[in-house]
């Protein structure tokens, strides 16, 4: 594979239209249509299926697609490892992490971070436990913050903070006042929840399931500020991180009770892909974050 042909192939295989793929790479159509054309001819197989002016990858040209997408990867890995030779004390880590951990747990981290490697810089990105997982494999992201842990193959795990789960109730409502709660006193309300792939409503499922009932969902979004301001004008109920302070959860106004199961906790961890190599930065980073965590959970 011509290390070439990467960038513009992943992205047209990824836009599937020559002329916005053209466009997105500064070429014109008839040069990216004649590119296309001499790497097919050199493969020796057709890598897309032409319908119009769309293109879709075939059979060749989701295996190319996926070779193609994991060199990428190992060059860029490359010329990372290759600027921090030449520039030990500087790097890019470009983190990943839940929208929940947005709040207070990366802000903090980074900032203890950078007060020690103030040369290294970070791309970040907000997403769903799903998408941070995908975005980790797939070479897109150094390193991802969720819960619960992905059940992926090829993702490294390392385990960071338990944050102690809580029902989340309107100010008003008959279990306001109560010191813990049991999940399933409260199984015939409607709950508010994230959407699926978020790592919050796994948490949720999963309780509910252990509680052996299937919650009645009135309202789903991505937020948990969101939900909070659901809950607290009195639109359902939901379940929460009990330390709302560190993952920008529930605000006052919405009455928090702890929940009483014992597995009523999520698990904060690191994730990477296994088999890279990551770059000095990324590994300082990582090493960083443990460290953090320990002295974090240390002092609660």
């Amino acid at each position: 594979m011509a290390g070439e042909d990467l960038h513009w192939f992943i992205t047209l295989a990824e836009l599937e239209r020559v002329g916005v793929a053209a466009e997105r790479l500064h070429l014109t159509q008839p040069t990216l249509s004649r590119m296309l054309a001499r790497l097919e001819a050199r493969l020796g197989v057709r890598l897309f299926d032409r319908y119009g002016k769309r293109l879709a990858l075939n059979d060749f040209g989701r295996v190319y697609y996926e070779h193609a997408r994991r060199a990428q990867a190992e060059l860029d890995s490359a010329a990372r490892e290759l600027a921090d030779l030449a520039h030990p004390a500087k790097g890019v880590v470009r983190l990943a992490f839940q929208h929940s951990l947005g709040a207070r747990v990366v802000p903090e981290l980074i900032a203890g971070f950078r007060r020690v490697s103030g040369r290294i810089t970070f791309t970040l990105q907000q997403d769903a436990a799903d998408i941070v997982t995908d975005v980790v494999l797939n070479g897109s992201a150094d390193l991802g913050m969720l819960s619960p842990r992905p059940k992926r193959p090829g993702v490294g795990w390392r385990p960071l903070l338990r944050q102690r789960l809580a029902l989340a109730v309107p100010p008003d409502h008959r279990l306001a006042a109560r010191r813990q709660v049991r999940l399933a006193e409260v199984a015939d309300a409607e709950f508010i929840a994230m959407h699926p792939g978020f790592g919050m409503r796994q948490v949720l499922d999963e309780l509910c399931a252990a509680a052996d009932f299937r919650p009645r969902i009135g309202f789903e979004c991505s937020n948990l500020g969101t939900i909070a301001g659901l809950v607290a004008v009195g639109l359902g109920v939901s379940v929460v991180p009990l330390e709302y302070p560190l993952t920008g959860g529930p605000q006052p106004d919405a009455a928090l009770i702890p929940l009483a199961e014992p597995d009523a906790v999520r698990e904060v961890g690191l994730i990477w892909r296994t088999g890279g190599a990551p770059s000095d930065a990324v590994r300082r980073f990582r090493d960083f974050t443990v460290d953090w965590a320990q002295q974090r959970s240390g002092g609660a």
